[in-house]
């Protein structure tokens, strides 16, 4: 059974898994971790444990971080700061309009990476020639996206917790307006934005529940049946599972369980065909349906042990102007030519 820790970077950073190999640190302690440009230190933030699945491919620990390590570590926190400083006087100077995210310094290169954000594409040589002659080292500058820039960065979200970006996730999937829609938000672009400007990421978290749920309870205006009487469905609740009828009689609203809808409707379904099934049962088997306690489905009944103006409108295009026409005319006794008497 494999072991495995959890290391950073920078406080409240982005997390790092890694192999312990044969150390132990605990909680705070500075560790030593092999990257690209060599064994960098970083702190501790899990204790090793141990992991049930096997994990492998993780970086293992190159050891405990000594005193020159941490020397090291500070002197390139230092240039890094340098660096900052610098860039934004000379982008100051040369009127550059873009925006410093963050600083990487290797050391044994003597190489900063710097990392800016922008609308659009600069022209940064004369920057690049006056960073390198003020910071005697070679420099590489790269522009990030917005949200890249957020990962960097870092920040609270709207929900009070440091960004996903920053902390856990590893790739951006794709984020569109339609699952704001499904999610029934409001589309006002500082109420489903996240830090870096563009759609949150946890629209895409609860996304697939919503999914599920609109395609097992009944859509909303659905015709239903409940122990308090027949009713429409006008909304869902999909965090607590349910959907709010508005009934019939006294237009009281009621809540049932999107389990009760579902598993009724199935089962009326499966026991009354239709009238073309073998099995088809008097229309009487409704109203033992309805008194099971349970919400059922009248969609799933047949046209005949309906109302001739359900029945109307059941059978009219679906579209609200031609049914509020049919609901009219049934009310005034007047027959619609497009339905067959």
């Amino acid at each position: 059974m494999p072991m495995m820790c959890a290391v950073t970077f920078s406080p409240r950073g982005r997390l790092f898994y890694a192999d312990p190999g044969q150390y132990s640190p605990k909680i705070g302690d500075k560790v030593l971790i092999p990257t690209d440009a060599g064994s960098e230190v970083a702190e501790c933030i899990w204790a090793p444990q141990w992991v049930s699945e096997d994990i492998g491919g993780l970086p293992v620990l190159t050891g405990m971080a000594q005193a020159a390590d941490l020397e090291r570590h500070a002197v390139s926190r230092r240039r890094r700061a340098q660096a900052r400083v610098a860039a934004k006087r000379l982008i100051r100077e040369h009127e550059l309009p873009m925006k410093v995210v963050g600083v990487d310094y290797i050391q044994a290169d003597s190489m900063f990476t710097i990392y800016f954000s922008a609308d659009h594409r600069i022209d940064f040589r004369a920057l690049v020639r006056d960073l390198a002659r003020t910071l005697a080292a070679r420099i590489d500058l790269r522009q990030l996206s917005a949200r890249d820039s957020a990962r960097i960065q870092g920040g609270i979200g709207s929900c009070g917790r440091d960004l996903c970006c920053a902390t856990f996730l590893t790739d951006f999937e794709p984020v569109t307006i339609r699952m704001a829609k499904d999610q029934d938000l409001p589309l006002n672009p500082m109420k489903i934005s996240g830090a870096c400007g563009r759609l949150m990421c946890c629209l895409r978290y609860e996304h697939p529940l919503y999914e599920q749920f609109k395609a097992e309870a009944p859509a909303v205006g659905a015709k239903v049946r409940t122990p308090a009487g027949d009713g429409r469905v006008i909304s869902h609740d999909v965090p607590r599972d349910q959907v709010t009828v508005k009934l019939d009689a006294g237009g009281e609203r009621c809540s049932c369980s999107r389990a009760s809808v579902c598993g009724s409707r199935k089962a009326y379904e499966a026991a009354h065909p239709g009238p073309d099934g073998p099995d088809a049962t008097p229309a009487g088997a409704a109203a033992a349906e309805a008194g099971s306690g349970t919400l059922t489905d009248i969609a799933a009944a047949p046209l005949t042990t309906r109302d001739p103006t359900t029945a109307a409108v059941a059978a009219a295009p679906h579209n609200a102007r031609t049914r509020r026409r049919l609901r009219r005319q049934a009310a005034h006794g007047q027959p619609d030519p497009d339905v067959p008497s």
